[in-house]
């Protein structure tokens, strides 16, 4: 049985090294493994939990750097399948380190899409204590028949869970109505949502210009137990049926947002796993993203505990 299992996208991503540098500038760069659901695969296992990932590679040298770096992770590679084609590669200046420059080359079938169910596969997730799905897994037919079959296998009769991160990329839909459907759909399936409110807004089809607690009073309506709606520099809405409350960020100094909220993802994990308080779990939460975000990396910059605690005890 696996603590964890996530699925969807995986890449190399090509960071650039000097700060306020744009990817027109003359710079270094420097890879690592990345793709929301890897980087909280990949967080989740740093705290020492058993994770596997569902996904794919492209059969080139970036595929086979992939699952080595998973190796190293201590990530089960047995469900990500290589397949012919291009590794998505993600390409990312600091310019702005609050807001990156990123240029993706990435097929519309990449890899990661192409992976289908079998019994071994469906036999782990339905154990699994946790399964992680995302909004951008729907985007695609052929994943998004994966997703949703997976999902239907597991019973949830033992405290197992499945946790919806909404990550809503408007460049995988052809409109914002098509991801309504879908993610909105897909909440069915969910006991906990994270989302900021842009994503919150796509799920419920409530306005952009709602509040995190009308987010969150929708979210729980549709019968969601934990919603977790993330507002920036506002701090992370944390709600259930017992009522809510506003966690405030841990403010340091950024040195490059990407996986910050990836990190966010995996201390919510971690805090789930070890039947934290919604609060504690967020709160954690909140220091392992404030962590990736003061480093240059992402994937391997992704904490442990005493780090993170670290952190928690500075602030």
């Amino acid at each position: 049985m696996f603590d964890l299992i996530t699925i969807g996208r995986i890449s190399v991503d090509i960071y650039g090294q000097e700060e306020g540098a744009g990817l027109e500038d003359q710079q270094s760069f420097k890879k690592a493994i990345g793709g929301s659901p890897t980087n909280v695969a990949i967080g989740t296992a740093r705290y020492g939990h058993s994770v596997a990932l569902i996904s794919g590679v492209g059969d080139d040298s970036f595929g086979n750097y992939a699952l080595s770096e998973l190796r190293k992770f201590k990530v089960e590679t047995e469900f990500v399948g290589m397949f012919p084609g291009k590794t998505p590669v993600v390409i990312a200046g600091l310019k702005n380190p609050d807001d990156p420059e990123l240029v993706f080359y990435r097929d519309l079938d990449a890899p990661d899409t192409q992976m289908q169910v079998n019994s071994a596969m469906e036999s782990a997730v339905s154990k699994s204590k946790l399964f992680w799905y995302t909004g951008s897994t729907l985007a695609n037919p052929k994943l998004r028949s994966t997703v949703l079959s997976l999902l239907a296998s597991r019973g949830l009769a033992n405290g197992e869970e499945n946790i919806f991160d909404l990550d809503y990329r408007p460049s995988f839909w052809n409109n914002q109505a098509e991801a309504h459907n879908q993610i909105s759909a897909a909440l069915k399936y969910s006991q906990v949502v994270i989302g900021n409110r842009i994503e919150c807004s796509v799920a419920t089809g409530l306005p952009s210009t709602s509040d995190s607690k009308e987010f969150a009073d929708s979210l729980l309506a549709n019968g969601v137990r934990l919603a977790i709606v993330k507002d920036g520099a506002n701090g992370v809405l944390v709600a259930d049926k017992s009522g809510s409350r506003v966690i405030p960020g841990i403010k340091v100094k950024v040195r490059c947002g990407l996986g910050a909220g990836d990190a966010f993802g995996a201390g919510v994990v971690h805090g789930l796993l070890n039947n934290w308080t919604p609060a504690q779990s967020v709160e954690f939460a909140n220091a392992a993203g404030a962590h990736v975000a003061s480093q240059l990396m992402c994937s391997d910059a992704m904490p442990t505990e005493i780090e993170v605690k670290k952190l928690m005890s500075t602030k």
